[in-house]
C-alpha cells in the first residue's frame, strides 16, 4: 500500500519536468523567430503615365512693329495714344504734305493739256484722211484710163495725180504719229498723277494689323521724315503690338528635340495671373544652336480676353511621351543596381519578396512596369535598408507625394 503513493508522486514529478522542458523549447523558438517589421507600401495600379518637360520663357506679341511714315510731312491729326486698341486698316494719323497736294494739281493740269493735244491730233488726222480720199480716187481713175486706153491721158497728168496721192498718204502717217505721241503724253501724265496720288495716300497712316499701341513717339505737328530714308533722325509714329495672340519662345534642349512635333498641345502657366492657358507647338527652327545646344521652338498662345501682357513670365509644359493604362509602380519603390532594377514586394503571407522588374516610360513619380509585377500587388515604398527576403512585414499603405509636395491621385 505504501509503494503506490510513491510511484504516483514520481510520475507527477516527471510530468512537471517534461512540461517545463517543453515550455523552455517553445520560448527558444519564439526568441529565434524575427519580429514583423512595419513597412510603408503602395499598390501597383494601372494609370496613364505622361512624361513632361517644363521650360520657362517670356511672352512676346505675335507681331510687333514700329509704324513709320512713307512720305515726309507734318502730323495733322493723331488719332491714337498709349493703349489705344485698333483694328486692321484703322486710321491712326493724317499727315499734311502740301508739296504732294500741289503736285497732284499740276498732274491734273498736265492730263487736261495732254487730252486737248490728243483731241487736236485726232481732228487733224480726220482732216488729212478726208483730203486724201478724193486725191486717191482721182489718181486711180487716171491710172485706169491710161492703162486701158494708152495715149488718151498724158503721162504727166497721171504722175502728178500719183504725187498728190502719195503726199496726202504721208500727211496721214504724220498725223497718226502725232496722235500716238499725244496719246503717250496723256498716258504718261495719267501715270504720274496715279503715282503722286499713291504717295499722297501715304499721308493717311493706317494700322497694318489689329493690335494695341504700346508706344507713341510723335505728337500733333511733329515733322515726320520718310521711313525709307537712311537718316538716323527718322522716328516712328507709334509702336503697334498684336496682343490677341502671343509667342512663347522656348529653348528645347538637344536631348528632347526628337519629341517636338508641330501641333502638340502645350500647357502654359502664368504665375503672375495664377492661370494656365492652352497653347500648341506651331513652329521650330529644325536646327540646334552650337553655343547652347538648344532648338528654337515657338508656342502660340491665344489671348482673346487680352489678359496676357507682353513681357509676362510663363512656364510651358510639353508632353514628351504618354501611355494610357500602364502598370505603374512608384519610383520610391525601385532599387537600381547598374542596369538592373528591382522592387520589394509584400506577399499575401505578409513576407518580403524581391522582384526583378523591367521598366518602360518614367515620370516624376511613377514608372511603367513592363514585366515582373502584376496589378494589385503591394510594393514597399519606405526605408528598405533593413529588409531581407522572407522577412515578415506589417504593410501600411502610404500616399505618394510628387516633387511639388502634392498628393498623387
Amino acid at each position: 500500500m505504501s509503494s503506490m503513493p510513491l510511484a504516483k508522486s514520481v510520475s507527477t514529478a516527471l510530468l512537471l519536468c517534461a512540461l517545463a522542458a517543453c515550455g523552455r523549447h517553445e520560448n527558444v523558438r519564439a526568441e529565434s523567430q524575427p519580429a514583423a517589421s512595419s513597412v510603408g507600401v503602395a499598390k501597383v495600379v494601372r494609370k496613364t503615365l505622361r512624361r513632361e518637360l517644363s521650360l520657362s520663357s517670356e511672352l512676346v506679341p505675335f507681331q510687333e512693329i514700329d509704324v513709320y511714315a512713307k512720305e515726309a510731312g507734318y502730323v495733322h491729326d493723331l488719332l491714337v495714344d498709349y493703349g489705344t486698341r485698333v483694328k486692321q486698316g484703322q486710321l491712326m494719323a493724317v499727315l499734311e504734305i502740301p508739296e504732294l497736294a500741289a503736285q497732284i494739281q499740276q498732274d491734273q493740269a498736265a492730263i487736261g493739256n495732254a487730252s486737248e493735244m490728243v483731241t487736236h491730233a485726232q481732228h487733224e488726222l480726220n482732216r488729212v484722211e478726208a483730203a486724201h480720199q478724193p486725191l486717191h480716187t482721182a489718181y486711180q481713175r487716171l491710172n485706169s484710163v491710161a492703162q486701158s486706153r494708152p495715149g488718151l491721158v498724158a503721162q504727166q497728168e497721171v504722175d502728178d495725180a500719183q504725187g498728190r496721192d502719195l503726199a496726202s498718204e504721208a500727211q496721214i502717217e504724220a498725223s497718226k504719229s502725232s496722235l500716238q505721241s499725244a496719246q503717250s503724253q496723256l498716258q504718261a501724265a495719267q501715270a504720274k498723277k496715279e503715282h503722286d496720288s499713291v504717295l499722297f495716300g501715304y499721308a493717311r497712316i493706317t494700322a497694318p494689323f489689329a493690335g494695341v499701341v504700346t508706344q507713341r513717339y510723335a505728337n500733333q505737328g511733329t515733322l515726320m521724315q520718310a521711313g525709307t530714308s537712311s537718316s538716323t533722325n527718322v522716328i516712328p509714329l507709334v509702336r503697334l503690338s498684336q496682343d490677341d495672340k502671343f509667342r512663347l519662345v522656348i529653348p528645347v534642349p538637344e536631348t528632347y528635340v526628337r519629341y517636338i512635333k508641330i501641333g502638340e498641345p502645350v500647357s502654359v502657366n502664368v504665375p503672375s495671373l495664377n492661370r494656365s492657358f492652352p497653347g500648341k507647338v506651331t513652329r521650330f527652327s529644325v536646327d540646334v544652336k552650337e553655343d547652347t545646344r538648344t532648338m528654337h521652338t515657338e508656342v502660340d498662345v491665344q489671348n482673346p480676353d487680352h489678359v496676357l501682357v507682353p513681357g509676362m513670365y510663363a512656364e510651358a509644359t510639353l508632353v514628351l511621351e504618354e501611355k494610357a493604362n500602364a502598370l505603374a509602380v512608384p519610383l520610391q519603390a525601385i532599387d537600381r543596381n547598374g542596369s538592373a532594377t528591382s522592387v520589394d514586394v509584400v506577399t499575401p503571407e505578409n513576407r518580403i519578396a524581391v522582384r526583378q522588374v523591367h521598366l518602360g516610360i518614367e515620370t516624376s513619380t511613377h514608372a511603367e512596369a513592363v514585366s515582373g509585377l502584376r496589378e494589385g500587388e503591394v510594393v514597399v515604398v519606405g526605408d528598405r535598408s533593413g529588409l531581407r527576403p522572407g522577412q515578415p512585414a506589417r504593410p501600411q499603405e502610404v500616399e505618394i507625394v510628387n516633387y511639388q509636395g502634392q498628393k498623387e491621385e
